[in-house]
């Protein structure tokens, strides 16, 4: 299990406070035990939190050219046709996937191409499974086409916990299937807009796995 780049700077935030309490409860009642143990797990507390949230699993990454592989870890919160407004300007499948605090929430490419698209928007931070939220929260979106023409979106959604979302593709870029492209801190979403007429494999509810799970199948 390795640590993600992105959890550093939290990592040493809780390791400095863990220490500050340490020494505060010494300074005060160096003698009570009971102060002294609640102190101390407080600390490890939090470090354990930020370790398991930023952790990095390696896994048996899942390649399919004709399928859409899951972009994170998560529930299917959404599966319905709407009309994408921003860059694809046409009905799409859309299916969300949203990440809670304890999933992993590196964020990867579900499918092979080249990126025509990615902007940062700022915005609201309603909680995750907010109907709104898709379109008023602090959000990314990013639009990949395969060789063969089809091309898909995606967008990362910051939830009411997620206060910094990191895209790490430009438009030119080659994305290669469960290549990181981003990184949410804590609870958030993401949603996959897919072309009609794509067999959707997952149901409403179902947990996926990031890199792992066939979403769906393009033709």
């Amino acid at each position: 299990m390795k640590f993600h780049k992105e959890g550093y700077p939290s990592l040493l935030i809780v390791l400095a406070f863990g220490l500050c309490v340490h020494y505060l409860a010494s300074y005060i009642s160096s003698n009570n035990a009971i102060v002294m143990f609640f102190a101390d797990a407080i600390g490890i507390f939090l470090l354990i939190t930020i370790l398991q949230f930023f952790r990095n699993p390696s896994r048996n990454w899942v390649t399919d050219i004709d399928s859409i592989i899951a972009p994170a870890d998560g529930k299917v919160v959404v599966i319905e046709e709407v009309f994408e407004p921003e860059y694809l300007k046409q009905k799409c499948m859309q299916v969300s996937i949203f990440m809670s605090p304890i999933n992993v929430h590196i964020n990867r490419y579900p499918i092979n191409g080249k990126v025509t698209y990615a902007k940062y928007h700022p915005g609201k931070f309603l909680v995750a499974w907010h109907p709104k939220s898709s379109t008023e929260n602090e959000r990314t979106t990013i639009a990949v086409k395969k060789n063969n023409g089809t091309e898909i979106l995606f967008r990362q959604i910051a939830g009411a916990l997620a206060r910094r979302i990191v895209m790490y593709c430009k438009e030119g870029d080659i994305a290669t299937q469960n290549k990181e492209f981003g990184f949410i801190k804590f609870g958030s979403r993401v949603d996959l807009f897919l072309p009609l007429g794509t067999k959707i494999n997952v149901g409403l509810n179902e947990v996926v796995k990031g890199g792992i799970t066939k979403i769906a199948h393009i033709k």
